[in-house]
């Protein structure tokens, strides 16, 4: 059971909901997921109007409606954004992301870090999406956040986890949990996150653009969920030396020299 700021999670597969082809695949494919924490973008909805085409497929009592700040340039865009948010929707909860950068969409840790101090104590559960920085992840945790999100590579290049010596430091540290976050293209990108240790992944655009993405979906449950067991049943050390997985002396050596004698 995945536990974020007291509220517990059976599901380790966070669900964007860009991209889609249409909300009802959207819909769809989050069923197919059996994600319970789905990140809705806050300047692509109103969050007061129930009727709003992406609000009217989320079923609030099912799903945990986790707000982000996509688009904001600055901290202090965020935090209007992020007040925005909870008095149209109620929820303490944010994933925090500042990106300066419309080209890269790369997260700006100065900004970003500051946001986060300021949304901690205007009561939020601030969950930021960050490079991947084990030293920005330790500022961020002293800071109060709930959880870290780094990136496994860039958003939307469905690259897989190219950051994975840092965000293996950042999960050994953490005093939170942490959500691998951009970039996981495949399932066994989420599963290899799974296997590093990471205690949720957050994938988007890997579903939404495929030929099935309610078929996606289902794989991206899978995988989680196999790389978290495989995590959980302790992988075996690699090697740079082969090691055989049976002997090479005795029983059929033996019984042949027998028959022979």
């Amino acid at each position: 059971m995945l536990t974020i700021a007291g509220t517990e999670f059976s599901s380790r597969l966070f669900v964007g909901t860009g991209k889609f082809s249409s909300a009802t695949v959207m819909e769809h494919a989050i069923a197919a997921s059996e994600a319970q924490m789905v990140t809705v973008a806050l300047r692509r909805v109103d969050l007061e109007n129930p009727d709003d085409d992406i609000m009217s497929h989320l079923d609030r009592d099912k799903i945990h409606f986790l707000p982000n700040t996509s688009g904001a340039r600055n901290a202090d865009e965020a935090v209007r954004l992020a007040h925005l948010a909870r008095a149209a929707s109620g929820s303490r909860w944010l994933k925090l992301e500042v990106t300066p950068d419309p080209r890269t969409l790369l997260p700006d840790p100065v900004d970003t870090l500051k946001a986060a101090a300021q949304l901690v104590k205007d009561d939020f559960i601030v969950l930021p999406y960050i490079n991947a920085d084990p030293v920005l992840a330790l500022r961020l945790q002293d800071a109060g956040v709930a959880a870290v999100m780094p990136l496994g590579a860039p958003i939307g290049t469905n690259q897989g986890i190219q950051t994975a010596l840092q965000v293996a430091i950042i999960i050994e540290q953490a005093r939170v949990p942490v959500v691998v976050d951009a970039g996981i293209g495949a399932p066994s990108h989420a599963a290899q996150a799974m296997e590093m240790g990471a205690d949720a992944v957050l994938v988007n655009t890997a579903i939404a653009i495929a030929d099935d993405p309610i078929r996606m979906a289902a794989a991206f449950k899978q995988a989680v969920q196999a790389g978290r067991q495989g995590f959980a049943a302790g992988l075996g050390a690699s090697s740079t030396s082969t090691r055989a997985s049976s002997p090479q002396r005795g029983f059929i050596g033996e019984s042949l020299n027998f028959i022979e004698e």
